[in-house]
């Protein structure tokens, strides 16, 4: 490898932590694109495993330095996480990892000692090893702010909420990278045998056309438009809202949910894909030409004012949301939002469900989805919804999506299904 991983993994680290930007849109630099695999892989890996382990991280390195996290600045805190998930979770060379992570804390730290110090701690935690977890039986709130690497306010959210067997189970679940989920592109002729002669194993799920990946080429074959990567619960939600006729997927950006609505409506349905960020509906449009998905249109438009004059027969509205269901996937957001974006966001939620109602004719269907694990984003916003138009019933789930169902609802867990936390309701206007 050319050495170019663990740098680029810093400045990840630090342009998150300033705010710039999401985890994806980090990811999706130029300058970490041009990598070979293996250290584009690697690169990933670092930066995913960090922060997913963060809490746990920084309590380590806490316990084995004397000086306050509060006098260590921020880029040489980065330096010692990554040097720190390195000697504990990764097979790296000892030697390698505290050399390395020396090398950064100078070039980001010329001067104050930097690199001593991080010498210092990394070289105790090799000869040491990291001191032991506190009991999550116990202690369940001291384990999930450290070992569970929760912030705070999160882990005291969830111990409330659903005591600490069910909190332990959950953060223990969104610790781990989840599986990569994907499907075949039903437009483009043998598309599973190409992959498969290519080294792709894939292995079947409880989800029609649903598959799991367990080895090849998954990134190679993607951008060959042969499989889409896709999570099982988006997959999921995407079914419930593939019914005959024209659909809306007023949410639609990155695009996966539309263009598995458009495959199983073809050759006779029709999704409009609606977005109102520039650069996201770029996206779609570029997905959607790769695709080969001729029945789907792209529109820039809003969900909060929707253009549209004619009403769809089904309309989905994956809002957007805290995401507080795919912290194994999106790491970062565990450190970037606080209690306050719940209500944000399901105050936004409740105004997209007002907004396009008009647009669903009585027979019609509204699909509302989130990848959320709170109550406020899920019953809290779809429960007074309801009271407020008795003319929407929830549909029966169909059968392959019962074993997610609670009462009249979908809800995936990140502890029981492998995958992102998703909260699914398919509504039929009378």
């Amino acid at each position: 490898m050319s050495g170019a991983a663990r740098p680029l993994a810093l400045s990840v680290l630090g342009a998150l932590r300033r705010g710039r930007g999401t985890l994806a849109d980090a990811l999706a630099a130029a300058e970490i694109e041009r990598l070979d695999a293996r250290e584009r892989a690697f690169l990933h890996e670092l930066v995913l495993g960090t922060l997913r382990r963060r809490g746990w991280l920084d309590h380590v390195i806490a316990e084995l330095s004397a000086r306050p996290g509060s006098r260590t600045k921020p880029a040489v805190r980065d330096v010692l996480r990554l040097g720190a998930y390195q000697l504990l979770f990764l097979r790296v060379p000892a030697h390698a990892a505290v050399s390395e992570s020396v090398a950064l804390a100078r070039a980001a730290e010329p001067r104050g000692g930097a690199a001593g110090f991080v010498n210092a701690v990394l070289r105790r935690l090799e000869r040491e090893g990291a001191p032991p977890e506190p009991d999550p039986t116990r202690d369940p709130l001291p384990w999930l702010t450290s070992a569970g690497s929760l912030p705070r306010w999160l882990a005291e959210r969830w111990l409330a909420r659903l005591g600490p067997d069910a909190a332990v189970a959950r953060a223990r679940a969104l610790l781990e990278a989840p599986p990569t989920f994907l499907r075949f592109n039903p437009r483009v002729e043998r598309a599973r045998e190409s992959a498969r002669d290519a080294g792709l194993v894939v292995q079947a799920t409880e989800v029609p056309d649903v598959w799991e990946a367990t080895a090849g080429p998954v990134a190679e074959l993607a951008a060959r438009g042969l499989v889409y990567v896709q999570d099982l619960g988006s997959q999921v939600v995407a079914r419930l809202a593939a019914t005959p006729g024209t659909v809306l997927d007023a949410c639609a950006a990155p695009g996966g949910k539309a263009l598995l609505i458009a495959d199983a409506v073809a050759p006779a349905g029709r999704v409009v894909a609606a977005e109102v960020a520039p650069r996201r509906l770029r996206t779609l449009a570029a997905l959607r030409r790769r695709w080969g998905a001729g029945n789907l249109l792209v529109v820039g438009a809003d969900g909060l004012r929707p253009p549209f004059q004619r009403p769809f027969d089904t309309i989905l509205v994956d809002a957007p949301c805290s995401g507080l269901g795919t912290l194994a996937r999106h790491p970062d957001i565990r450190w970037r939002l606080g209690p306050e974006d719940v209500g944000r966001h399901a105050r936004r939620q409740r105004a997209l469900l007002d907004a396009l109602l008009a647009l669903v004719p009585p027979g019609g269907r509204l699909v509302y989805a989130t990848c959320s694990v709170e109550d406020e984003e899920n019953e809290g916003v779809l429960q007074p919804f309801l009271a407020a138009h008795p003319e929407l019933q929830a549909e029966e789930l169909p059968p392959w999506a019962r074993r997610f169902a609670l009462g009249r609802f979908l809800k995936m867990s990140p502890a029981r299904d492998r995958g992102d936390a998703f909260f699914a309701a398919r509504l039929r206007r009378g």
